[in-house]
């Protein structure tokens, strides 16, 4: 796997550098020290993997890696020290064609790596998606004869993305009103470290509480719940939220795909299950599934994706009963969910 390191600090290279040789089958193809520097060398030779760092000289990682992905994309991971106070650098990176995120390594005075095994397993699962090697997903989710939340239930929209998901997920629930009825539970393929982050920068683009999901926590009308953690998050059968390790081959953590199909199997109640752009396939067979237990599902169109790997995928199993672009699947929502709809909208395409 041909690497690429964009950072303008010798010693956070020197870091990245080690970490990456651990690996025989990784190669450094070049190091840029600036955004501008990554784009022209992108252009040039553009590697399987970008590291790229977001606070930078003459061009940041945010317009960097916006750049690279309209003219030469490839897959980018942010890798920055500065996660605290640049979390809306990441969502916005992310919002334009980066994968995930993830803490840059550190080198000690006596040489020692700190995160090195994170990276490495961020890196890995990349290669996996590039390779297009994914495992299907097994859920280790409650029997499908547990019992099952009553059909009173409130009303439940839940919510998959991966690259350029913060983006499409803060446009969505920027259309959704106050008093929205369904209590809305988002997964979104992004580190444990960034979590809070995410559920802190998407309450400042919407109307509705957000809030990170806490083993435990009962769903509740008109509250987003961000999955928080890098297991899988499952929904009970007395409609709470739980954790689950397994299953530990997956490529994806939390997965979608694990999610989905516990809802698939416990909830019946009135639902909407929505999967956002993102590479891969996680979130296919859950939707599918979903869509089997009678939600109403939705994937996003090609031309509005960043990545249109994830609602490909959904479209192919026909997993999807209407495949809308991104800036109307707002509004799809709230009229789904509104007083006066009792039935489900009619299968529409747009390519």
């Amino acid at each position: 796997m041909k690497i690429a390191i964009v950072n303008d600090l010798s010693l956070a290279v020197e870091a990245l550098r080690r970490v990456v040789s651990q690996n025989v089958d990784h190669e450094i193809l070049w190091v840029a020290r600036d955004g501008a520097e990554a784009v022209e060398k992108c252009r040039a030779q553009t590697p399987d993997l970008i590291l790229m760092d977001l606070i930078m000289p003459v061009m940041d990682g945010v317009e960097a890696t916006r750049q690279i992905m309209q003219t030469s994309p490839c897959s980018i991971l942010i890798v920055t020290a500065t996660v605290q106070g640049n979390s809306a650098k990441v969502y916005e990176a992310m919002g334009h064609g980066a994968l995930d995120a993830v803490a840059t390594p550190t080198l000690a005075a006596n040489g020692a790596l700190g995160g090195a095994e994170t990276l490495l397993r961020k890196i890995g699962m990349i290669a996996s998606l590039i390779g297009q090697k994914t495992s299907p997903s097994t859920c280790d989710c409650p029997p499908e004869n547990a019992p099952h939340h009553p059909s009173t239930a409130e009303p439940l929209l839940v919510i998959g993305a991966s690259t350029g998901g913060p983006q499409a997920v803060a446009h969505i629930l920027s259309h959704l009103p106050k008093n929205f009825p369904a209590a809305v539970v988002l997964v979104q393929h992004v580190d444990q470290m960034f979590a809070p982050g995410l559920a802190t920068w998407l309450q400042e683009q919407c109307p509705l509480p957000v809030q990170i999901a806490r083993a435990g926590a009962e769903l509740m009308p008109g509250m987003v719940f961000v999955a928080a953690t890098n297991d899988h998050i499952i929904l009970k059968s007395d409609a709470s939220l739980s954790y689950t390790a397994h299953p530990r081959t997956s490529n994806y953590r939390p997965s979608i795909d694990v999610f989905f199909q516990s809802v698939s199997q416990l909830w019946r109640g009135r639902g909407c299950a929505v999967l956002l752009t993102g590479m891969g396939r996680d979130g296919a067979q859950g939707l599918l599934a979903l869509r089997k237990a009678g939600f109403h599902t939705i994937a996003q169109d090609k031309a509005s994706s960043i990545v249109y790997g994830m609602p490909k995928a959904a479209a192919e199993l026909d997993a999807a009963e209407t495949i809308l672009p991104l800036s109307v699947i707002g509004d799809a929502i709230r009229t789904y969910f509104s007083p006066t709809s009792n039935s489900t909208p009619a299968k529409t395409s747009h390519s």
